[in-house]
Protein backbone atom coordinates (compact mmCIF):
# COMPACT_ATOMS: atom_id res chain seq x y z
CA UNK A 1 0.00 0.00 0.00
CA UNK A 2 1.47 3.54 -0.82
CA UNK A 3 2.08 5.27 2.15
CA UNK A 4 3.60 9.00 2.62
CA UNK A 5 5.72 7.85 5.50
CA UNK A 6 7.29 3.98 3.82
CA UNK A 7 10.66 2.94 3.45
CA UNK A 8 11.40 -0.10 3.00
CA UNK A 9 9.82 -2.37 5.85
CA UNK A 10 6.29 -3.62 4.81
CA UNK A 11 3.46 -3.64 7.32
CA UNK A 12 1.83 -7.15 8.30
CA UNK A 13 -1.45 -7.25 6.72
CA UNK A 14 -3.22 -8.12 9.35
CA UNK A 15 -2.03 -5.03 11.45
CA UNK A 16 -2.31 -2.73 8.27
CA UNK A 17 -6.32 -3.90 8.41
CA UNK A 18 -6.75 -3.11 11.77
CA UNK A 19 -4.90 0.33 12.19
CA UNK A 20 -6.62 1.49 8.49
CA UNK A 21 -9.84 0.60 10.14
CA UNK A 22 -12.37 2.87 7.90
CA UNK A 23 -10.11 5.49 7.54
CA UNK A 24 -9.69 5.57 3.64
CA UNK A 25 -14.01 5.47 3.48
CA UNK A 26 -14.00 8.63 5.39
CA UNK A 27 -11.16 10.34 3.84
CA UNK A 28 -13.12 10.72 0.25
CA UNK A 29 -15.40 12.91 2.15
CA UNK A 30 -12.33 14.81 3.08
CA UNK A 31 -11.02 14.62 -0.44
CA UNK A 32 -11.80 18.44 -1.68
CA UNK A 33 -10.66 20.03 1.24
CA UNK A 34 -7.16 18.06 1.34
CA UNK A 35 -6.64 19.75 -2.46
CA UNK A 36 -8.10 22.87 -0.77
CA UNK A 37 -5.48 22.65 1.75
CA UNK A 38 -2.34 22.00 -0.60
CA UNK A 39 -3.41 24.71 -2.89
CA UNK A 40 -3.07 27.09 -0.22
CA UNK A 41 -0.12 25.54 1.33
CA UNK A 42 1.73 25.87 -2.13
CA UNK A 43 0.85 29.08 -2.95
CA UNK A 44 2.43 29.46 0.70
CA UNK A 45 5.74 27.78 -0.31
CA UNK A 46 6.48 29.83 -3.52
CA UNK A 47 5.95 32.98 -1.36
CA UNK A 48 8.67 32.20 1.01
CA UNK A 49 11.38 30.32 -1.41
CA UNK A 50 10.43 26.73 -1.39
CA UNK A 51 9.15 26.07 -4.44
CA UNK A 52 9.82 28.35 -7.69
CA UNK A 53 7.27 30.04 -10.30
CA UNK A 54 7.57 27.04 -12.47
CA UNK A 55 6.63 24.45 -10.07
CA UNK A 56 3.83 26.34 -8.68
CA UNK A 57 1.97 26.75 -11.86
CA UNK A 58 1.99 22.59 -12.67
CA UNK A 59 1.01 21.93 -9.15
CA UNK A 60 -1.81 24.84 -8.87
CA UNK A 61 -3.28 23.34 -12.39
CA UNK A 62 -3.43 19.84 -11.52
CA UNK A 63 -4.44 20.65 -8.28
CA UNK A 64 -7.32 22.97 -9.53
CA UNK A 65 -7.66 19.40 -12.04
CA UNK A 66 -8.12 17.06 -8.81
CA UNK A 67 -10.72 19.47 -7.28
CA UNK A 68 -12.68 19.15 -10.69
CA UNK A 69 -12.63 15.75 -10.66
CA UNK A 70 -13.63 15.27 -7.43
CA UNK A 71 -16.93 17.83 -7.56
CA UNK A 72 -18.01 15.69 -10.53
CA UNK A 73 -17.39 12.81 -8.57
CA UNK A 74 -14.32 10.93 -10.29
CA UNK A 75 -11.83 10.77 -7.47
CA UNK A 76 -11.48 7.89 -5.66
CA UNK A 77 -8.83 6.41 -3.25
CA UNK A 78 -6.75 3.28 -5.17
CA UNK A 79 -6.94 0.21 -3.06
CA UNK A 80 -3.08 -0.05 -3.06
CA UNK A 81 -3.09 3.45 -1.45
CA UNK A 82 -3.26 4.41 2.08
CA UNK A 83 -5.47 7.96 2.41
CA UNK A 84 -6.75 10.60 0.68
CA UNK A 85 -3.56 12.84 1.05
CA UNK A 86 -1.04 9.94 -0.70
CA UNK A 87 -3.75 9.71 -2.85
CA UNK A 88 -3.84 13.47 -4.60
CA UNK A 89 0.35 13.22 -4.10
CA UNK A 90 0.60 10.30 -5.89
CA UNK A 91 -2.06 11.63 -8.63
CA UNK A 92 0.23 14.81 -8.87
CA UNK A 93 3.61 13.19 -9.32
CA UNK A 94 2.35 10.60 -11.89
CA UNK A 95 0.51 13.62 -13.98
CA UNK A 96 3.69 16.29 -13.38
CA UNK A 97 6.56 14.61 -12.13
CA UNK A 98 8.79 15.96 -9.56
CA UNK A 99 6.95 19.17 -8.87
CA UNK A 100 4.36 16.88 -6.96
CA UNK A 101 7.08 15.77 -4.38
CA UNK A 102 7.47 19.27 -3.42
CA UNK A 103 4.29 19.84 -2.05
CA UNK A 104 4.42 18.32 1.54
CA UNK A 105 7.90 20.42 2.71
CA UNK A 106 7.05 22.21 5.70
CA UNK A 107 3.71 20.52 6.64
CA UNK A 108 3.31 16.26 8.44
CA UNK A 109 0.26 14.42 8.05
CA UNK A 110 -0.60 15.33 11.07
CA UNK A 111 -1.16 19.11 10.42
CA UNK A 112 -2.18 18.30 6.88
CA UNK A 113 -5.38 15.87 8.37
CA UNK A 114 -5.96 18.74 11.03
CA UNK A 115 -6.64 21.69 8.46
CA UNK A 116 -9.06 18.86 5.98
CA UNK A 117 -11.10 18.29 9.07
CA UNK A 118 -11.28 21.76 10.08
CA UNK A 119 -12.04 22.54 6.39
CA UNK A 120 -14.19 19.43 6.42
CA UNK A 121 -16.43 20.32 9.96
CA UNK A 122 -16.77 23.88 8.90
CA UNK A 123 -18.58 23.07 5.66
CA UNK A 124 -20.65 20.42 7.59
CA UNK A 125 -21.39 23.08 10.34
CA UNK A 126 -22.80 25.40 7.61
CA UNK A 127 -25.21 22.88 6.38
CA UNK A 128 -26.13 22.42 9.61
CA UNK A 129 -26.87 26.17 10.21
CA UNK A 130 -28.58 25.99 7.09
CA UNK A 131 -31.03 23.31 7.60
CA UNK A 132 -31.86 24.56 10.76
CA UNK A 133 -32.37 27.89 9.29
CA UNK A 134 -35.22 26.30 6.90
CA UNK A 135 -36.70 24.28 9.84
CA UNK A 136 -36.80 26.94 12.12
CA UNK A 137 -38.47 29.36 9.65
CA UNK A 138 -40.93 27.19 8.95
CA UNK A 139 -41.49 26.55 12.99
CA UNK A 140 -42.11 30.65 13.31
CA UNK A 141 -44.72 30.70 10.08
CA UNK A 142 -46.56 27.87 11.84
CA UNK A 143 -46.59 29.69 14.81
CA UNK A 144 -48.25 32.44 13.68
CA UNK A 145 -50.31 30.56 11.02
CA UNK A 146 -51.68 28.47 14.20
CA UNK A 147 -51.75 31.10 17.22
CA UNK A 148 -55.26 31.29 17.78
CA UNK A 149 -55.52 27.59 17.90
CA UNK A 150 -55.48 27.03 21.97
CA UNK A 151 -54.13 23.36 22.67
CA UNK A 152 -54.03 21.72 26.49
CA UNK A 153 -50.48 22.09 28.31
CA UNK A 154 -49.35 19.26 30.21
CA UNK A 155 -47.42 19.10 33.63
CA UNK A 156 -46.32 15.66 35.16
CA UNK A 157 -48.54 14.75 31.57
CA UNK A 158 -51.72 15.57 33.85
CA UNK A 159 -54.26 18.33 32.02
CA UNK A 160 -52.45 21.55 33.22
CA UNK A 161 -52.89 25.00 31.91
CA UNK A 162 -54.14 26.09 27.98
CA UNK A 163 -51.41 26.25 25.73
CA UNK A 164 -51.39 27.09 21.84
CA UNK A 165 -50.24 25.77 18.94
CA UNK A 166 -48.51 29.16 18.65
CA UNK A 167 -47.14 28.35 21.84
CA UNK A 168 -45.88 24.94 20.74
CA UNK A 169 -44.48 25.55 18.00
CA UNK A 170 -42.29 28.67 19.00
CA UNK A 171 -41.09 27.02 21.32
CA UNK A 172 -39.33 24.83 19.39
CA UNK A 173 -38.45 27.47 17.33
CA UNK A 174 -36.73 29.45 20.27
CA UNK A 175 -34.91 26.09 20.88
CA UNK A 176 -32.96 26.47 18.29
CA UNK A 177 -31.67 29.87 18.77
CA UNK A 178 -30.24 28.12 21.94
CA UNK A 179 -29.16 25.46 20.08
CA UNK A 180 -27.23 27.65 17.47
CA UNK A 181 -25.23 29.65 19.93
CA UNK A 182 -23.47 26.35 20.73
CA UNK A 183 -23.25 25.44 16.96
CA UNK A 184 -21.40 28.92 16.65
CA UNK A 185 -19.21 28.38 19.40
CA UNK A 186 -17.97 24.90 17.73
CA UNK A 187 -17.68 27.18 14.26
CA UNK A 188 -15.60 29.56 15.87
CA UNK A 189 -13.28 27.11 17.70
CA UNK A 190 -13.23 24.91 14.29
CA UNK A 191 -12.27 28.14 12.13
CA UNK A 192 -9.08 28.19 13.30
CA UNK A 193 -5.90 27.01 11.12
CA UNK A 194 -3.78 24.65 12.38
CA UNK A 195 -1.37 24.26 8.80
CA UNK A 196 2.41 25.06 9.89
CA UNK A 197 2.35 22.85 13.20
CA UNK A 198 3.69 20.05 11.16
CA UNK A 199 3.55 17.28 14.01
CA UNK A 200 3.14 19.28 16.56
CA UNK A 201 6.32 20.99 17.14
CA UNK A 202 6.91 23.71 13.96
CA UNK A 203 9.30 23.50 11.18
CA UNK A 204 12.62 25.07 10.88
CA UNK A 205 11.38 26.29 7.29
CA UNK A 206 10.33 29.91 7.35
CA UNK A 207 6.44 29.25 6.79
CA UNK A 208 4.02 31.87 6.40
CA UNK A 209 1.22 31.03 8.56
CA UNK A 210 -0.56 34.74 8.13
CA UNK A 211 -0.76 33.70 4.39
CA UNK A 212 -2.85 30.49 4.54
CA UNK A 213 -5.21 31.51 7.20
CA UNK A 214 -6.00 34.13 4.55
CA UNK A 215 -6.37 31.80 1.87
CA UNK A 216 -8.58 29.47 3.69
CA UNK A 217 -10.86 31.98 4.68
CA UNK A 218 -9.85 31.12 8.62
CA UNK A 219 -10.62 33.48 11.21
CA UNK A 220 -7.35 33.28 12.93
CA UNK A 221 -4.53 30.70 13.98
CA UNK A 222 -4.47 28.21 16.40
CA UNK A 223 -0.89 30.03 17.48
CA UNK A 224 0.65 27.39 19.69
CA UNK A 225 2.13 24.03 17.55
CA UNK A 226 1.69 22.13 20.48
CA UNK A 227 -1.88 23.15 20.97
CA UNK A 228 -2.91 22.96 17.36
CA UNK A 229 -2.72 18.70 17.95
CA UNK A 230 -3.98 19.29 21.14
CA UNK A 231 -7.41 20.51 19.71
CA UNK A 232 -7.78 17.62 17.62
CA UNK A 233 -10.39 15.57 19.94
CA UNK A 234 -11.26 18.94 21.73
CA UNK A 235 -12.59 20.39 18.33
CA UNK A 236 -14.92 17.47 18.56
CA UNK A 237 -15.80 16.86 21.69
CA UNK A 238 -17.01 20.90 21.00
CA UNK A 239 -18.88 19.68 17.81
CA UNK A 240 -20.51 17.16 19.42
CA UNK A 241 -21.77 19.28 22.14
CA UNK A 242 -23.33 21.51 19.74
CA UNK A 243 -24.61 18.13 17.59
CA UNK A 244 -26.00 16.80 20.85
CA UNK A 245 -28.07 20.27 21.65
CA UNK A 246 -29.56 20.12 18.12
CA UNK A 247 -30.72 16.80 18.62
CA UNK A 248 -32.15 16.99 21.58
CA UNK A 249 -34.36 19.52 20.36
CA UNK A 250 -35.46 17.27 17.59
CA UNK A 251 -35.79 14.64 19.78
CA UNK A 252 -38.00 16.43 22.75
CA UNK A 253 -40.47 17.51 18.96
CA UNK A 254 -39.95 13.99 18.12
CA UNK A 255 -41.64 12.75 21.49
CA UNK A 256 -44.63 15.56 20.92
CA UNK A 257 -45.07 13.98 18.12
CA UNK A 258 -45.78 10.68 18.52
CA UNK A 259 -48.12 11.07 21.61
CA UNK A 260 -50.44 14.52 19.61
CA UNK A 261 -50.48 11.62 16.97
CA UNK A 262 -52.25 9.00 18.99
CA UNK A 263 -55.49 8.82 19.21
CA UNK A 264 -55.95 9.28 22.47
CA UNK A 265 -54.46 13.05 22.41
CA UNK A 266 -55.34 13.03 18.50
CA UNK A 267 -54.33 16.89 18.38
CA UNK A 268 -52.52 17.09 15.02
CA UNK A 269 -52.57 14.45 11.66
CA UNK A 270 -51.04 13.52 8.45
CA UNK A 271 -51.31 12.42 4.89
CA UNK A 272 -51.67 8.45 5.22
CA UNK A 273 -48.24 8.57 2.97
CA UNK A 274 -46.37 9.92 5.48
CA UNK A 275 -47.11 7.34 8.39
CA UNK A 276 -47.36 3.71 7.78
CA UNK A 277 -49.76 0.55 8.97
CA UNK A 278 -49.65 -2.60 10.52
CA UNK A 279 -49.25 -6.28 9.60
CA UNK A 280 -52.55 -7.05 11.21
CA UNK A 281 -53.87 -4.36 12.86
CA UNK A 282 -55.96 -2.58 9.20
CA UNK A 283 -56.55 0.79 11.35
CA UNK A 284 -52.52 1.69 11.99
CA UNK A 285 -51.30 4.60 11.21
CA UNK A 286 -48.05 4.84 13.07
CA UNK A 287 -45.41 8.11 13.16
CA UNK A 288 -42.80 6.05 12.19
CA UNK A 289 -41.10 9.02 11.34
CA UNK A 290 -41.22 10.71 14.23
CA UNK A 291 -40.07 7.63 16.12
CA UNK A 292 -36.73 6.98 14.23
CA UNK A 293 -36.20 10.42 14.60
CA UNK A 294 -36.07 10.16 18.20
CA UNK A 295 -33.87 7.51 18.04
CA UNK A 296 -31.29 8.83 16.07
CA UNK A 297 -31.49 12.16 18.03
CA UNK A 298 -31.53 10.18 21.42
CA UNK A 299 -28.20 8.39 20.07
CA UNK A 300 -26.64 11.65 19.45
CA UNK A 301 -26.95 12.94 22.66
CA UNK A 302 -24.64 10.54 23.44
CA UNK A 303 -22.41 11.73 21.49
CA UNK A 304 -20.04 14.04 23.20
CA UNK A 305 -19.85 10.87 25.92
CA UNK A 306 -18.19 8.77 22.99
CA UNK A 307 -15.92 11.57 22.18
CA UNK A 308 -14.81 12.48 25.49
CA UNK A 309 -14.20 8.66 26.19
CA UNK A 310 -11.80 8.12 23.10
CA UNK A 311 -9.69 11.14 24.13
CA UNK A 312 -10.00 11.49 27.90
CA UNK A 313 -6.28 11.14 29.36
CA UNK A 314 -4.30 11.28 26.45
CA UNK A 315 -1.00 13.00 26.67
CA UNK A 316 -0.10 16.14 24.48
CA UNK A 317 0.94 15.31 20.94
CA UNK A 318 -0.54 12.61 18.12
CA UNK A 319 -2.39 9.40 19.27
CA UNK A 320 -3.57 6.67 16.30
CA UNK A 321 -6.97 6.59 17.80
CA UNK A 322 -7.85 10.04 17.15
CA UNK A 323 -8.56 8.53 13.60
CA UNK A 324 -11.66 6.71 15.14
CA UNK A 325 -12.88 10.23 15.87
CA UNK A 326 -14.31 10.27 12.38
CA UNK A 327 -16.43 7.22 12.93
CA UNK A 328 -18.49 9.09 15.45
CA UNK A 329 -18.59 12.51 13.93
CA UNK A 330 -18.88 12.22 10.24
CA UNK A 331 -22.03 9.68 10.55
CA UNK A 332 -23.56 12.17 12.97
CA UNK A 333 -23.16 15.18 10.69
CA UNK A 334 -25.19 13.24 8.20
CA UNK A 335 -27.99 11.31 10.84
CA UNK A 336 -28.48 15.56 12.03
CA UNK A 337 -28.88 17.08 8.75
CA UNK A 338 -31.42 14.18 7.81
CA UNK A 339 -33.19 14.48 10.77
CA UNK A 340 -33.69 18.49 10.42
CA UNK A 341 -34.47 17.76 6.67
CA UNK A 342 -37.44 15.29 7.55
CA UNK A 343 -38.70 17.08 10.42
CA UNK A 344 -39.36 20.11 7.83
CA UNK A 345 -40.93 17.94 5.55
CA UNK A 346 -42.95 15.99 7.95
CA UNK A 347 -43.83 19.73 9.42
CA UNK A 348 -44.88 21.28 5.84
CA UNK A 349 -47.63 18.57 5.66
CA UNK A 350 -48.88 18.98 9.49
CA UNK A 351 -52.79 19.32 10.09
CA UNK A 352 -53.77 20.59 13.42
CA UNK A 353 -56.87 19.86 15.31
CA UNK A 354 -58.84 23.09 16.04
CA UNK A 355 -61.69 22.08 18.38
CA UNK A 356 -59.18 20.20 21.08
CA UNK A 357 -60.76 22.11 24.16
CA UNK A 358 -64.73 21.71 23.38
CA UNK A 359 -63.89 18.46 25.30
CA UNK A 360 -65.15 18.21 28.59
CA UNK A 361 -62.43 16.32 30.22
CA UNK A 362 -60.17 20.12 29.65
CA UNK A 363 -62.36 21.91 31.26
CA UNK A 364 -60.12 21.88 34.12
CA UNK A 365 -57.63 23.71 32.08
CA UNK A 366 -59.23 26.96 33.20
CA UNK A 367 -59.21 26.83 37.20
CA UNK A 368 -56.24 28.78 36.86
CA UNK A 369 -57.74 31.42 34.52
CA UNK A 370 -60.52 31.76 37.23
CA UNK A 371 -58.31 31.91 39.90
CA UNK A 372 -56.52 34.70 38.44
CA UNK A 373 -60.11 36.50 37.27
CA UNK A 374 -61.45 36.31 40.81
CA UNK A 375 -58.04 37.71 41.89
CA UNK A 376 -58.41 40.52 39.32
CA UNK A 377 -61.55 41.40 40.71
CA UNK A 378 -60.12 42.20 44.37
CA UNK A 379 -60.44 38.48 45.85
CA UNK A 380 -56.89 37.61 47.67
CA UNK A 381 -55.38 35.02 45.71
CA UNK A 382 -54.92 32.26 48.18
CA UNK A 383 -59.01 32.97 49.11
CA UNK A 384 -59.68 32.54 44.92
CA UNK A 385 -57.50 29.20 44.89
CA UNK A 386 -59.42 27.48 47.76
CA UNK A 387 -63.22 28.87 46.05
CA UNK A 388 -62.48 27.57 42.75
CA UNK A 389 -60.54 24.17 44.56
CA UNK A 390 -63.60 23.54 46.44
CA UNK A 391 -65.81 24.03 43.03
CA UNK A 392 -64.22 21.57 41.86
CA UNK A 393 -64.48 18.75 44.18
CA UNK A 394 -67.73 20.08 44.37
CA UNK A 395 -68.51 18.75 40.76
CA UNK A 396 -69.46 22.69 40.23
CA UNK A 397 -66.54 23.89 38.54
CA UNK A 398 -67.95 26.18 35.35
CA UNK A 399 -65.33 27.49 33.55
CA UNK A 400 -65.12 31.01 31.43
CA UNK A 401 -62.90 29.53 28.68
CA UNK A 402 -61.54 32.35 27.38
CA UNK A 403 -57.85 33.84 27.44
CA UNK A 404 -56.51 36.59 27.80
CA UNK A 405 -52.80 36.60 27.81
CA UNK A 406 -50.77 39.78 27.31
CA UNK A 407 -47.54 39.51 28.52
CA UNK A 408 -44.01 39.07 26.27
CA UNK A 409 -43.89 35.39 25.36
CA UNK A 410 -47.96 34.58 26.16
CA UNK A 411 -50.75 33.05 24.17
CA UNK A 412 -51.44 36.38 22.89
CA UNK A 413 -47.77 37.84 23.05
CA UNK A 414 -45.80 35.07 21.37
CA UNK A 415 -42.68 37.06 20.87
CA UNK A 416 -41.86 35.80 17.53
CA UNK A 417 -40.13 39.01 16.08
CA UNK A 418 -38.13 39.25 18.66
CA UNK A 419 -36.68 35.37 18.49
CA UNK A 420 -36.84 35.60 14.68
CA UNK A 421 -34.43 38.56 15.16
CA UNK A 422 -31.94 36.82 17.54
CA UNK A 423 -31.66 33.87 15.20
CA UNK A 424 -30.91 36.25 12.60
CA UNK A 425 -28.21 38.21 14.53
CA UNK A 426 -26.99 34.64 15.31
CA UNK A 427 -27.01 33.77 11.77
CA UNK A 428 -25.07 36.80 10.83
CA UNK A 429 -22.32 36.01 13.11
CA UNK A 430 -20.89 32.67 11.07
CA UNK A 431 -20.31 34.87 8.09
CA UNK A 432 -19.74 32.22 5.73
CA UNK A 433 -19.24 34.68 2.40
CA UNK A 434 -15.91 35.05 3.91
CA UNK A 435 -15.43 31.23 3.76
CA UNK A 436 -16.91 30.74 0.22
CA UNK A 437 -15.02 33.86 -1.57
CA UNK A 438 -11.60 32.37 0.08
CA UNK A 439 -12.41 28.83 -1.18
CA UNK A 440 -13.48 30.57 -4.57
CA UNK A 441 -10.06 32.17 -4.68
CA UNK A 442 -7.96 28.92 -4.45
CA UNK A 443 -9.83 27.23 -6.97
CA UNK A 444 -10.46 29.50 -9.98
Amino acid sequence: MSKLWQKTTNVNQLVENFTVGRDREFDEQMAAFDVLGSLAHTRMLQSVGLMDDADLELVQRELKNIYADIAKGGFKIDDHVEDVHSQVELLLTQRIGDAGKKIHSGRSRNDQVLVDLKLFFRSQLQELVESTETLFRLLIELSDKHKDVLLPGYTHLQVAMPSSFGLWFGAYAESLVDDLELVLAAYRITNKNPLGSAAGYGSSFPLNRTLTTQLLGFDNLNYNVVYAQMGRGKTERIIAQAISTVAATLAKMAMDQTLYLSQNFSFVSYPDALTTGSSIMPHKKNPDVWEIMRGKCNRLQALPTDVAMMTTNLPSGYHRELQLLKELLFPAFADLKHCLQMATFMLQNITVKTDILDDAKYAYLFSVEEVNRLTLSGTPFRDAYKQVGLAIEAGNFNPDKTVNHTHEGSIGNLGNEQITEAFDKLIGNFDFGKVEQAVKGLVE
